[in-house]
């Protein structure tokens, strides 16, 4: 049994980042004790997936480990679901191995192509290609379903598994819990040939959904519950995305998935920790199955490692949906979700979800962690790439009084400031090009009438330097009838253009960010933050509805300097003194700006 993908090797990948070469954690512990024995090394490899016969026709396979990232494409993946990725994809880089991108598509009613595009987008984003080669179409459970099906015969034929026709309601009652055995199904003890014919009908469609399982033949008695004849196949009649109309039956996970691995020469299968009870049964399939030379041997080995719990964040896809579709967000990609596509349009970027998933570690014990190690990532990692500009958030005017007087009525002084202050060594920094005029947009809490102790900003008598600009003095400021402010007043100091001879010639204590009213843009700035008030907003059967922040979205007018309304979607910023942003990658366009907060320059939610 073979599929059509091409033959493979070890793919080049991006490069890993010094640290992430030189992290250890327990995978990579049994990782390199499995290439010290050389437990894997006499393994062959025909090509493409395939049972025993069909590597054994193959070559010494050139990858020194394979592992996989399984998703199912019943939803967008998240963050999660990043740290696994840059987990398997990471660790086969590190050690010459190959990761499978595999669909495990065994359940038709909750999948779809739209699911599986967005995973192959999201794979391809993070940084990485698959089975081998950058152009590799990914694997299919469903590709597999004719040698699960032979599979499942074979068992049935040596006495592993049987047709059980109890009711759902009969086989829970059967099975026990943990404090008493389960009890035998009456139909434990027909024959294998008895089995075989039931199994063919249900194949063949002459029963009704529901009304029949094939379930293994194993210890009824078992401590471990999913051993107590786990169900491997039952009757559902659907239309299969890939498959059509093909199957009425269809293998449940925990039968298919060790199959898969097997048939793709897995060496190391990774998954979560709630898999670990899962483990004997996984065992036990593929024993049964290269007893017979069925499948070959060294079998894949499962490790398990304890999942993302991240603060402030929910990662249930059935509550993710939740959200989507009682509206309390904009879609999977609003960039307050957990999604990887709403992370994306956040402006996360690969860089920094694969720092994350390093510097958080694989441990074996569940742990939470805080929100803000995610968003230290991405400030790590926009520091020294993300564009500085100067935008306004809540505008009020300055007017220069003295302007047309000093500089001549009208005119527009060109300024310039450094895209970068600090470059990366090697990377030139361009100039940002603006001008200052007689009137200017401020922050408006840049100026206070009466200034609280230590306010070093505008406020009448004091001087500050407007960045890139001149020092000016505040002379007051004018309010409309209902007593708010409306402009701010001050003087220009002649001579003290930043950049040129003598102005540091006047000292001041503060400057302030600024964009001049002759050619600022208006742009749409939307001020996301955490979507949850709450740590562990599902923790203990809340309901995590009521959890939500009132205030996680504040969409402002803001006003920015020319060179970001040159900005691309998806290009990202330092809006200097209010933190990193991202040029929305579906709403901006040109003429029309609009950029999402990121995150903040330091974190606003420290204890």
């Amino acid at each position: 049994m073979t599929t059509s993908t091409p033959a493979n090797t070890p793919a080049a990948a991006p490069e890993a980042a010094p640290e992430t070469a030189k992290t250890s954690n327990f995978l990579r512990q049994i990782i390199e004790s499995d290439l010290d024995k050389g437990t894997y090394a006499s393994r062959q490899w025909g090509g493409t997936p395939g049972d025993a016969a069909h590597h054994a026709k193959g070559q010494p396979d050139p990858a020194k480990i394979r592992t996989r990232f399984p998703p199912e494409p019943n939803g967008y993946l998240h963050i999660g679901h990043a740290k696994s990725i840059c987990i398997n994809f990471g660790l086969a880089r590190d050690y010459g191995g190959v990761c499978h991108l595999r669909f495990d598509d065994t359940n038709p009613e909750k999948e779809d192509t739209e699911y599986v595009n967005s995973i192959i987008d999201a794979v391809k984003w993070l940084g990485f290609d698959w089975n081998g080669s950058p152009n590799a179409a990914p694997y299919q459970a469903s590709d597999y379903f004719g040698f699960m099906y032979r599979a499942a015969e074979i068992l049935i034929e040596a006495g592993h598994a049987y047709v059980d026709e109890q009711t759902v309601e009969q086989m829970r009652a059967n099975r026990g819990d943990f404090g008493k055995p389960g009890v035998d199904s009456p139909f434990r003890a027909r024959t294998p040939a008895e089995n075989l014919k039931r199994f063919r009908e249900m194949r063949d469609g002459e029963h009704e959904d529901g009304s029949m399982v094939l379930r293994a033949k194993i210890d009824m008695a078992s401590p471990n519950i999913n051993m107590r004849d786990p169900a491997i196949y039952r009757i559902r009649r659907a239309t299969h995305h890939n498959t059509g109309d093909t199957w009425c039956i269809y293998p449940m996970y925990t039968y298919a998935h060790p199959i898969e691995d097997a048939l793709e020469q897995i060496t190391h299968s990774l998954c979560t920790l709630e898999f670990e009870d899962q483990r004997p049964f996984y065992d036990w399939l593929l024993e049964r199955l290269t007893e017979g030379g069925l499948l070959g041997n060294p079998p894949p080995r499962q490790y398990e490692f304890s999942r993302l719990n991240l603060t402030y964040v929910i990662t249930s896809k059935r509550k993710l949906a939740q959200l989507v579709y009682d509206h309390k967000v904009s879609g999977w990609d609003d960039p307050r979700m957990p999604t990887i596509v709403g992370l994306r349009r956040r402006g996360y970027t690969p860089e920094s979800l694969q720092v994350f998933a390093d510097r958080i570690g694989v441990t074996k014990s569940d742990s939470w962690i805080d929100y803000s190690t995610l968003e230290g990532c991405l400030r790590e990692d926009l520091e020294l790439k993300a564009f500085r500009g100067m935008a306004v958030l809540n505008p009020v005017k300055l007017v220069l009084t003295n302007w047309d007087e000093v500089m001549g009525a009208g005119h527009l002084e060109p300024c310039t400031l450094p895209s970068l202050p600090h470059p990366p060594e090697g990377v030139e920094s361009p100039e940002r090009h603006f001008t200052i005029g007689k009137e200017v947009w401020i922050e408006r809490e840049d100026f206070e009438e009466v200034p609280p102790k230590g306010y070093k900003r505008l406020f009448p008598g004091n001087k500050v330097r407007l960045k890139g600009g001149y020092v000016i003095e505040c002379t007051g400021c004018a309010k409309d009838a209902d007593g708010k402010i409306t402009e701010v007043l001050a003087t220009v100091v002649p001579d003290t253009k930043s950049g040129t001879p003598g102005a540091d010639s006047v000292k001041v204590k503060a400057a302030i960010t600024w964009v001049g009213v002759a050619d600022g843009v208006n742009a749409e700035v939307r001020m996301y933050d955490r979507l949850f008030l709450e740590a562990q907003p599902d923790a203990g059967g809340k309901d995590f509805i009521e959890g939500l922040n009132p205030s996680s979205l504040k969409t402002v007018t803001a006003i920015v300097e020319p060179s970001l309304a040159n900005a691309m979607p998806d290009d990202k910023f330092q809006f200097e003194r209010h933190g990193y942003f991202v040029a929305d990658r579906l709403d901006h366009e040109p003429g029309k700006p609009v950029f999402n907060l990121a995150v903040g320059l330091k974190d606003s939610w420290g204890k």
